[in-house]
């Protein structure tokens, strides 16, 4: 029998486009671990997450980061967080095990998700168009996570910087989630 050999490939094929003001890049390189609480153990996975990582577990919109750095939990739902972190291979899901010692449910979801970074002067401009949220600073700061529908498509949209959003959306729908922000973006340029 041959010796196959699968290697995953970006959703969008590594896609970045700069136009003039706003640029707007695939983030392969993002690993994302549904975090559930068990029934009941709400203080055994909090104590797992801040020995583990050094971090709190977020409220629900709101963002927490390990201490060192390098992994964001958001608070996506009550009993449910998201884990961000970058990695490159399979087994994100065992990272984050190995560090919550059996105290949750965990889900690798880095394969369902398409993620887009945004950033530059128009962002705020070109993402209102599709973005029924307010995206102001004062109602959606640095940290804040929220879940929305942009066009027709479900969107996680995280707020990175004061000009800079992450963007969520089913893999399955890639293409038409990256021509709907593209479509934004050349629409306020």
């Amino acid at each position: 029998m041959p010796d196959f050999k699968l290697t995953a490939k970006p959703a969008l094929g590594g896609y970045r486009k700069d136009f003039g003001g706003v640029t707007l890049s695939e983030r392969a390189d993002v690993a994302i671990v549904s975090i559930a609480t068990p029934l009941g153990g709400e203080t055994t996975l909090a104590q797992a997450v801040t020995q583990g990582f050094g971090a709190a577990l977020p409220s629900v919109g709101g963002t927490t980061l390990s201490s060192d750095g390098r992994t964001r939990f958001l608070g996506m739902a009550p009993g449910q967080v998201f884990a961000l972190f970058e990695h490159d291979g399979p087994d994100a899901r065992a990272l984050v095990d190995g560090k919550l010692g059996g105290a949750a449910y965990t889900t690798d979801q880095t394969d369902v998700w398409v993620a887009l970074r945004i950033d530059g002067q128009r962002t705020r401009a070109a993402l209102e168009r599709i973005c029924r949220l307010d995206l102001h600073p004062g109602a959606f700061p640095e940290g804040r996570v929220a879940r929305t529908v942009m066009e027709h498509l479900g969107v996680i949209i995280l707020r990175e910087g004061p000009d800079a959003f992450l963007l969520l959306s089913a893999r399955s729908s890639a293409g038409s989630f990256l021509h709907a922000v593209e479509t934004s973006i050349q629409n306020v340029m």
